[in-house]
């Protein structure tokens, strides 16, 4: 209802209210706002300032026209109300179908999308009131976003490609003989199979770790740092290998295991206890002597006097509580009892028909014993009993053997060069092949872990075999070929730990050699250049650890290594 007074129409309170209510000055754009603000300052100025000269009949249609602009606006706010209390969405999609035109137009532009909004830019098109950002406006915005579509649509896309599983290279991912033909997707499935039944699973550089690469977003500076374990502790990364390195060895001079009695005589034996820090010592001057071992004295434990008998031989039993001995030219040879402190000589072994007894092996499992006989016989003897259990025959002379560190296999090496592989129980003989290029072998020796042969020639070559080819072929090839002895190889040692071979000649001083293995290279610094210190090397043995290394010489010492390399005895 619209009253009149003074020449001013003014709304009733109520419909003020409503106006003020709806926000009609807050929810129309922009555009029209102003317009209707220009309209009505030009309306009340019309009426504040009536114009001079009108008469009657003009002023009371100008009332008119107003009265009928001010109904046609309650009409409108109380219709803006009323949509107010709907949904911005609704609102929008209302005036873009049933009215406003202005408003129709911008959220047009709204659902046109991005591409409308850059057209516009270009264009200066752009409604200024957009960059207020309005509740009603971001409102509409969040629910007309518009969808991304692709480009265009590849028909051979959705058509499933079809693999060949007869082909040579997948052949083998089969599991039927219906899976002639996979799609590409069961086929990639089948690879992702066969890789993690290959790998365990997936690997860790493969997997992605959305939690790591959140941290890493908040900060750059400590992502770096995430990835990298070896930056979060401190220490030695680099560790010495457990394995002996070739090239120089590393060793010290010790003070001689016999210091404390030095012989007069040539030394023919020395060994180290197999289970304590002990050597023995043995020689043409009859006696057999025990010192302990600490590198720096060396203190003698004992010696042993035998009358009118220059050991020829001496080794310890495979438990290391007796000491066998045999000399030059004599048939008997002796037992020395160290935990009784008896010495037994055994001058007759029923069944044995030897003039003289000088070679001879023990065991490593302590049960057999035995004695190279003239002839090409082999005897074994039960260290229990002493008592003969069998002999064996080669062609020609034997020279000498070797047990097998399982004890099962006798390896021989003979006057001819053949070597002959005997079955210990059975005492057959398993295999026999030639030593390449020996013409009369003079030593052998075989590894603590059964992997190697050494065989000596009189040339001074050492032909080194797989364990393996000597029981299978009858002519092997040598893995290695050692020619640094130009003289007879008479000894031959494998360390305990298999990584060092060494041979020797005594016809020759200083004809010493330690070879690094598996890589079958001499260490080029022992025996120590223009240094005569070795003299002619009788026996070598190393430590039950390869700590230590002793060669006994012809000049009644036996001489002491320490290497470095092993930290135990």
């Amino acid at each position: 209802m619209v009253t009149e007074r003074e020449g001013r129409f003014r709304f009733p309170r109520r419909e003020r209210a409503g106006l003020s209510a709806s926000g009609l000055w807050s929810r129309e754009g922009r555009g029209s706002m102003e317009a209707r603000a220009e309209g009505r300052r030009g309306a009340s100025k019309g009426r504040k300032r009536p114009r001079v000269g009108k008469g009657p009949l003009e002023r009371g249609e100008e009332r008119g026209g107003h009265m009928a602009a001010a109904a046609e606006e309650i009409r409108r706010a109380q219709h803006l109300a009323l949509v107010a209390e709907k949904p911005a969405a609704e609102r929008g999609l209302e005036e873009l179908l049933f009215g406003d035109v202005e408003e129709g137009d911008d959220d047009l532009q709204r659902l046109q999308g991005p591409l409308a909004k850059v057209d516009d830019v270009l264009s200066g098109n752009l409604l200024e009131g957009e960059s207020d950002g309005s509740e009603v406006d971001n409102e509409m915005e969040d629910n007309f976003l518009p969808s991304e579509k692709p480009a265009w649509v590849d028909e051979d896309d959705e058509v499933e490609e079809i693999i060949d599983m007869t082909h040579r290279y997948r052949k083998n991912m089969m599991k039927s003989d219906a899976e002639k033909k996979l799609t590409k997707e069961k086929l990639q499935r089948r690879l992702q199979e066969q890789f993690q039944s290959a790998m365990g699973a997936t690997p860790s550089w493969a997997q992605r770790d959305r939690k790591k690469k959140v941290r890493k977003a908040r900060d750059e500076d400590d992502s770096e740092d995430e990835g990298d374990e070896l930056m979060h502790k401190t220490g030695n990364f680099v560790t010495v290998s457990d394995s002996l390195p070739r090239g120089f060895l590393q060793m010290k001079n010790c003070k001689f295991a016999n210091s404390e009695r030095l012989s007069d005589a040539k030394l023919t034996t020395v060994q180290f206890h197999p289970s304590a820090q002990v050597i023995m010592t043995a020689g043409l001057d009859r006696s057999v002597s025990l010192f302990q071992v600490d590198g720096i004295a060396n203190p003698k434990i004992q010696s042993i006097h035998l009358q009118s008998f220059p050991v020829y031989k001496a080794r310890f039993s495979a438990d290391g509580e007796q000491v066998i001995a045999t000399s030059i030219h004599n048939k008997r040879f002796y037992i020395y009892d160290m935990m009784a402190g008896k010495i037994i000589p055994i001058t007759h072994i029923r069944g044995l028909e030897e003039k003289f007894i000088k070679n001879f092996e023990v065991s490593p499992d302590g049960r057999f014993l035995l004695l190279n006989g003239t002839s090409g016989y082999l005897h074994l003897l039960t260290m229990k009993t002493k008592e003969l259990i069998g002999s064996m025959k080669i062609n020609g002379k034997s020279l000498e053997s070797s047990f097998s560190p399982d004890s099962s296999k006798i390896y021989t090496h003979s006057v001819q060069g053949e070597v002959f592989v005997w079955d210990v129980k059975s005492r057959r003989c398993l295999n026999r092949f030639s030593d390449e290029g020996c013409m009369c072998g003079t030593s052998i020796a075989v590894s603590k872990n059964n992997q190697y042969v050494a065989c000596g020639s009189s040339s001074g070559v050492v032909n080194v075999y797989a364990q393996d080819d000597c029981l299978r072929e009858t002519s092997p090839k040598p893995l290695k070929a050692i020619m640094n002895l130009v003289t007879p190889a008479t000894s031959l040692s494998f360390s305990p730990t298999t990584e060092i071979l060494a041979i020797a000649s005594n016809k020759v001083d200083e004809a010493v050699k330690l070879v690094h293995i598996p890589s079958f290279t001499v260490f080029p610094n022992f025996p120590v250049f223009k240094k005569k210190l070795i003299y002619l090397a009788n026996s070598m043995d190393f430590s039950p650890r390869s700590g230590y290394f002793s060669i006994a010489n012809n000049k009644g010492k036996a001489l002491l290594y320490r290497l470095k390399h092993y930290s135990d005895f």
